[in-house]
């Protein structure tokens, strides 16, 4: 694996790669669930290029930059293990060299609630994913379902500027019990890890209720506040239930495929989880 620091080198190096090429675009502290994306990419592609950049646009005031869990010699190994050919792990002036005064905002998404609890959060993701897609130029880009509204983000960002690149949507990687996989999990306490099942425990209960012909939207959003409400430890940031391509909360009756996501903290550890309802 070549681990390659600048835009300049990466830049060289893409044009030596077989084709198709993948690109797992991460912000290291790899778990089972980043590793899926890159075995998926393995085996779909000629070449599998990985980045490791924790990117301080998407951070917010308060947020958790500054400890965010950091360890690249472990990342770098599992990386290797995974089949990575190439390796992007840049500092931070040549993702944003001096003098850069470029933004790419999606329209809409800071009104979506991620976008809302996270004030230029996505405006973060798109101008960060943007630079990636330019400087490595991949065929597909790999990303996973349990951000979901990144997901739409980045999807509508391709679409829009017509980027030749194809989004490649991976399923969210859950520990045996339904807590989804992320690298903030690292933060929870033995009880704030049981209390935090309360998310996922929740979207079950809606997706059940849904199987079994429940439709009203509020009723569907009420299954899974009450579940995370009940934990002490768990503060609700919102459950959210959106069309399938997340562009706006349904009223009444749910009559196509939609999201259904929340977001709590736990302990002081923010988490995030969704499932797809599909009529």
């Amino acid at each position: 694996m070549r681990v390659l620091r600048t835009a300049a080198a990466v830049r060289a190096a893409r044009a030596e790669l077989a084709p198709p090429v993948g690109l797992v675009p991460t912000m290291g502290a790899l778990h089972e669930g980043h590793l899926s994306l890159l075995l998926r990419a393995r085996g779909e592609c000629g070449s599998l290029v990985a980045s490791l950049f924790v990117n301080p646009a998407q951070f917010g005031p308060g947020e958790d930059f500054a400890r965010y869990p950091r360890d690249e010699e472990r990342d770098c190994r599992l990386f290797a293990e995974a089949g990575v050919d190439l390796l992007f792990a840049p500092a931070l002036e040549e993702i944003y060299p001096s003098g850069h005064a470029t933004t790419v905002a999606v329209t809409g998404a800071e009104e979506r609630p991620e976008g809302r609890s996270r004030p230029g959060h996505f405006a973060g993701v798109a101008t960060v994913v943007t630079v990636l897609l330019s400087l490595l130029a991949p065929d597909r880009a790999y990303f996973g379902e349990k951000d979901a509204q990144q997901l739409a983000v980045i999807g509508r960002l391709v679409r829009d500027l017509a980027l030749p690149v194809e989004v490649v949507a991976c399923a969210t990687v859950r520990e045996p019990d339904g807590l989804a996989l992320s690298s903030r999990n690292v933060y929870l306490s033995v009880e704030g890890r049981r209390q935090a099942l309360s998310l996922s425990a929740g979207l079950r209960a809606a997706e059940a209720a849904f199987a079994g012909g429940m439709r009203d939207a509020e009723q569907l959003r009420g299954l899974v506040s009450e579940r995370v409400s009940s934990q002490p430890l768990a503060v609700l940031d919102y459950v959210s239930l959106a069309d399938g391509e997340m562009r706006g909360e349904i009223e009444g009756a749910v009559s196509a495929e939609a999201v259904l996501s929340v977001a709590a903290r736990v302990g002081g550890t923010r988490l995030i989880d969704n499932v797809r309802l599909r009529p």
